[in-house]
This record gives C-alpha cells, sequence and structure tokens, in this order.
C-alpha cells in the first residue's frame, strides 16, 4: 500500500504531457474524492472493487480526514493493492482530482463520487464508449437515493425536469450528447491536455472542466445504459445549502467564461428577483395584486412539479416535502448565484483580488 503526499505548491495544474511510459494500455483509473466518508467508503470500494472490468487502479484521494476514513483506506489498500490512497491537504475537490490525474496511470480516469454505488458493468460499459475513439467524456445516469422521508422526496424532486431543468443526465431516457455529464470518464490525455480541473473553480469545477472538453472540439456523450447510484442530501436544509453553492459555482464559471451564459443559467436568478419584488409589492394594500400575479407563474411551476412528482413516493411524509424540495433547489440556486455575483462586485469595487470564500470539502 502507499500513499501519496499532496506537498506540491500550488497552482497544481501540471497535468499537460503524454501518458506515463509505465501506464498499462488496458489499465483504468478509478478516482474517488473523499472527506469523512466513514460511513460510505466501504460501501463504494466495495462497488468499484467488484467490477466486471478488474484492471483497475483505484486512487482515493482523502482530505485529510478525521473520522476514521483515512485510517479505513489504508486497511483496504493493505488487502487489495488496486487501492492507493493520495493525501489532499487542501481539501477541495478539484485539487483531489488534479492530485489523482498526476498520479494516475491508466489510459482512462473514472471518476466516482464517495457517496455512490456503481454496478458491476459500470467501468466495462463506459470503457467501451471511450474505445471508441469519439467522445472526449463519457457518463450516465445519476439516480438520488433517499434514506429518510426528507431525502426520498428530495430525490424524487431532483429527477424531476421541474427539478432539474435540462439536467438531462438525472432522467434522460435516450443515448444523446450533452454539455455536462456527472461523475464523468475521460481519456486522461485529454485531462492532461486541458490542464486538468481548475483549483480556483471551488463548486462547479465539473461543468467548468466539460466546458473546456467541449470548447477543445470534442463531446461528451451521455448513455442512460451507465447508472450511477448516489446518496443525495438527507434534509431539505441541506439542499438549500448545496444549491447556494451551486449558484455561487456557476458565477465562478461564468467570469472565467462569460461566453458559456445561457439563458437557462438566467432563469433561478430571475426568479429570485422576480420573487423579491412579490413579497415587496404584495404589503401594500394597493400593489397587492400585483405582487401576487408576479409570484403566481412559480408558485404554478411549483405546483405541476409537485403532482407530477408525489406519485413516485409511497408515503405521505415523503410526499409533503416535494414541494420544499423544489423551492429549496430552485431558491438556493438563484441565491446563490446573486450573493456571489454582488459579492464579486463588492470586490471588485475595493480592488480585492482575493478568491471567491466558497467552503468546499474534498467531497461532493
Amino acid at each position: 500500500m502507499s500513499a501519496v503526499p499532496a506537498d506540491r505548491p500550488g497552482p497544481h495544474l501540471r497535468l499537460v504531457g503524454d501518458l506515463p511510459e509505465s501506464a498499462h494500455p488496458g489499465l483504468v483509473s478509478v478516482v474517488i474524492p473523499a472527506r469523512n466518508e466513514i460511513r460510505t467508503i466501504d460501501g463504494v470500494l466495495d462497488s468499484v472493487l467488484s467490477q466486471t472490468y478488474s484492471n483497475l487502479e483505484v486512487l482515493v484521494v482523502d482530505g485529510m480526514s478525521d473520522d476514521g476514513t483515512t485510517e479505513r483506506i489504508r486497511e483496504r489498500a493493505e488487502q487489495d493493492p488496486r487501492v492507493v490512497l493520495v493525501l489532499n491537504a487542501d481539501r477541495v475537490i478539484p485539487l483531489a482530482l488534479n492530485l489523482a490525474a498526476d498520479r494516475a496511470q491508466g489510459r482512462y480516469l473514472v471518476r466516482v463520487d464517495a457517496h455512490c454505488r456503481i454496478p458491476a458493468n459500470y467501468v466495462e460499459r463506459v470503457v467501451a464508449r471511450l474505445d471508441e475513439g469519439t467522445w472526449g467524456g463519457v457518463g450516465g445516469r445519476k439516480n438520488g437515493r433517499g434514506h429518510t422521508p426528507q431525502g426520498r422526496a428530495i430525490a424524487a424532486a431532483m429527477g424531476s425536469k421541474f427539478g432539474q431543468g435540462n439536467s438531462v443526465y438525472h432522467y434522460g431516457t435516450d443515448v444523446t450528447t450533452v454539455d455536462h455529464i456527472p461523475f464523468g470518464a475521460y481519456p486522461l490525455e485529454v485531462v492532461r491536455e486541458l490542464g486538468g480541473w481548475s483549483e480556483t473553480q471551488l463548486v462547479n469545477e465539473d461543468y467548468e472542466f466539460d466546458y473546456r472538453v467541449r470548447q477543445s472540439g470534442r463531446e461528451l456523450l451521455f448513455d442512460p445504459g451507465v447508472e450511477i447510484d448516489w446518496d443525495c442530501r438527507q434534509r431539505v436544509a441541506d439542499l438549500f445549502r448545496q444549491y447556494l453553492r451551486y449558484g455561487a459555482g456557476k458565477v465562478q464559471t461564468l467570469r472565467s467564461h462569460p461566453e458559456s451564459a445561457g439563458i437557462r443559467h438566467l432563469a433561478a436568478p430571475g426568479m429570485v428577483a422576480m420573487l423579491a419584488c412579490a413579497a415587496i409589492l404584495v404589503l401594500p394594500r394597493r400593489t397587492r395584486r400585483l405582487g401576487v400575479a408576479l409570484a403566481a407563474p412559480y408558485l404554478g411551476i411549483v405546483l405541476a412539479g409537485t403532482v407530477t412528482t408525489v406519485g413516485k413516493l409511497d408515503e405521505a411524509d415523503e410526499r409533503v416535502w416535494v414541494a420544499p424540495a423544489f423551492v429549496a433547489m430552485h431558491v438556493g440556486w438563484g441565491l446563490g448565484f446573486w450573493r456571489e455575483l454582488l459579492g464579486g462586485l463588492r470586490r471588485t469595487g475595493l480592488g480585492s483580488g482575493a478568491r471567491p470564500g466558497l467552503a468546499a470539502s474534498a467531497g461532493n
């Protein structure tokens, strides 16, 4: 068993170059960023190590866990030499991915989240797609899994078009090219050519990287036959905080790539602005009707989404959380967008070049 320390000075984007001469032509590098995942690390490792495609190295990049995760990874590495512990003192996801990409010896890099389970043929299927030689990256269905009443409602809402808009990977059923793939699988040479993941992009780093893959002239493939089960947030309050970070991360991406902005990226911020105006107008009696009229379209969307989603749930204590889950995603994302945008404008006005303060762990 070996552990690789994260002792390089930043920035860490030193990935351009050919594959190592020692790389095995059939080897695949599975990368698992993790921090304080003692409850789930065995499950994800079991699912990875039992793949039908067994020629793997499994790089678990641990963000200095203090709950026993690091020690458990060491134990698993002693049991199976395919497991390699990589230490990530900076505790952020893009750095974890770059450390793994520097260390990887495989032809392909396959990211798997520490909260995930993958079916036994997962790696075999993505390798078959990447072997076609057409794709800059491949990904599949990201199926949310809830373990509490709120968690099951959140999983159902995230699997709805009303919750995720055009995020096809939550509900798509057809093979198609897309602008983003979850937990993507990429040729390692593509990762290195593009310089890896941006280490100033603390949130939304996967979308930003996928954007650069597409800008390089390559396409991303969504294959619904490639499925990954993912433990979503289990409380609506945690979901709201997660989407605050997502909305802020989108602003970071747009700062780096303003040309990537689309109308859909402005939907949640526009909705939040409209709801704020509605809240102000509904207070005075003379403008109350206008306030209600402004809020009505969004309330209608939430109602439609709730009606089409509650049927997926069996229990009343699950169904009652569907509407709050939709609101947490939409409002959280929109508020996060505005908070980061306005905060960035204030920092610019003060002449500060500080990196945006988005807290992110080494796990998702």
